[in-house]
């Protein structure tokens, strides 16, 4: 399996990206909310990263996948499919990803919301698990805490790329 993003930009990227997406996935887990400010993190994160980490006419094509994502995940959030949290966030997301690598990425974010979901529903009727997570909204909710898949993906991705990246 190879990639398209380069195992370099995976490197710069992936220090940087996990704090966030651990934040994502637990604030959304804890409160069912993903926080402007780590969309906010996670933009300035590949802002900043990179103009160090990809060649300057990727960095600016890059940018172009937060505009098409945040466009769609809005459209998405308006029909009520996805939570502007999570609208918000994929398109900060967006960037990280070389659009050679658009399939392998939306293979990758179906496994691990897959496996957030059963992993999230199987905790979710755990005592022990609840006993050490009082007042977690999404213990209680009927919706999916899509933070918690999405922070998932993001690392999942930056991780295979360090490994297999071109």
């Amino acid at each position: 399996m190879e990639m398209v993003i380069t195992t370099s930009s995976a490197l710069w990227f992936l220090p940087f990206a996990i704090p966030i997406a651990i934040w994502v996935a637990w604030s959304d887990m804890k409160f069912m909310k993903i926080p402007n400010m780590a969309v906010m993190a996670l933009l300035a994160v590949f802002l900043g990263v990179g103009l160090i980490a990809l060649p300057f006419d990727v960095y600016t094509w890059r940018l172009l996948h937060l505009v098409v994502i945040l466009a769609i995940g809005f459209v998405f959030s308006a029909i009520g499919s996805l939570g502007a949290g999570d609208a918000k966030f994929a398109a900060a997301m967006a960037p990280f990803v070389a659009w050679g690598d658009a399939a392998t990425m939306a293979y990758l974010l179906s496994a691990v919301i897959i496996a957030a979901l059963i992993t999230h529903r199987l905790f979710q009727r755990s005592k022990k698990v609840r006993n050490l997570t009082p007042n977690w909204k999404s213990w209680d909710n009927k919706d999916f805490p899509m933070g918690l898949a999405l922070g998932g993906t993001l690392i999942a991705y930056l991780t295979l790329g360090v490994i297999y990246g071109a």
